[in-house]
């Protein structure tokens, strides 16, 4: 069974520029990477990615070679990709819970925050393997970070979502505890997996550790007045019933159509969610040609 959020209904009082100019620049730093070829494009992982060796033991890079200090990579990493699934599911679950989440603290505070996440990421996924050559790029630290905060912020939030059985899907609303939970549980049950090899692939420490960092950050930078767990909220009722997909398209074009404010809540009575993702995958890319090599 998997889960695909769609769209939340969870409207906002300003608008997300933060997230916006984080969104931007990983798609201007992903077309950069598609213009590179052969060993530039090699090069630019163990330049911009960020490389536990590096930062964590004595290795070091050609003098030649060196663009950034090395523990600047941990955030240069944060704006490079792997493929077009790898930025694709990034960016999208970006664009459905970030806004809400910098909504919580604002947009200067959001900057920090995006950004310790994004480094308790990185040292998650370092740690294990401090004397590693193979970089770590990806946004998924960070937004795993967005996730964490988004679940003790608004855990009652309604979240339209592709619900897939082996050759069968239907779209439900769920409560955003149960779809984050359901991402974050499959996160753990990858690691010993992940830990058995030596090659690069997901990095679900780093998930992890943002995720965590974000849960254990939010009570600190959120706004004095805005409650967690929703608990200025009623209990809600979640069917489970399926859901049209005439219905799922007459929400989306409300829920993308951006309006500010107010204006972007839909029919509560239908509890209609609002956005658009899809799970984060925070790559680690290896090439056999490395610097060191």
């Amino acid at each position: 069974m998997f889960f695909f959020p769609l769209f939340d209904n969870n409207p906002t009082g300003r608008r997300p520029f933060v997230s916006w100019a984080i969104l931007a620049l990983c798609i201007l730093g992903f077309f950069w990477q598609l213009s590179l070829t052969g060993t530039a494009a090699n090069y630019s992982l163990y330049q911009f990615g960020f490389v536990p060796a590096l930062v964590l033991s004595d290795a070091s890079l050609p003098a030649d070679m060196v663009l950034v200090p090395a523990w600047m990579t941990i955030f240069t990493s944060m704006f490079l990709h792997g493929g077009w699934m790898h930025i694709g599911g990034n960016m999208l679950y970006l664009w459905i819970f970030g806004d809400n989440v910098e909504d919580a603290m604002g947009s200067l505070k959001f900057i920090l925050f995006y950004a310790l996440c994004g480094v308790a990421a990185a040292f998650s996924q370092g740690l294990i393997a401090p004397e590693s050559t193979i970089p770590m790029i990806g946004a998924s630290g960070g937004i795993a970070g967005i996730l964490g905060a988004y679940i003790m912020l608004h855990p009652k939030a309604s979240v339209r979502t592709l619900m897939v059985i082996f050759v069968f899907f239907r779209f439900i609303n769920l409560p955003a505890w149960l779809v984050l939970g359901v991402w974050i549980a499959g996160q753990f049950v990858a690691v010993p997996q992940a830990l058995s090899g030596n090659e690069g692939g997901v990095a679900y420490m780093a998930h992890i550790g943002g995720f965590l960092a974000g849960m254990a950050l939010i009570p600190f930078f959120k706004h004095r007045d805005i409650a967690l767990f929703d608990r200025d909220l009623p209990p809600q009722k979640w069917s489970g019933e399926p859901i049209s997909f005439a219905t799922i398209k007459s929400e989306a074009k409300l829920r993308y159509r951006r309006d500010p404010l107010g204006s972007r809540i839909l029919n509560p009575a239908s509890s209609v969610p609002k956005k658009s993702g899809s799970v984060p995958s925070f790559k680690r890319r290896s090439d056999k040609k490395s610097p060191w090599g």
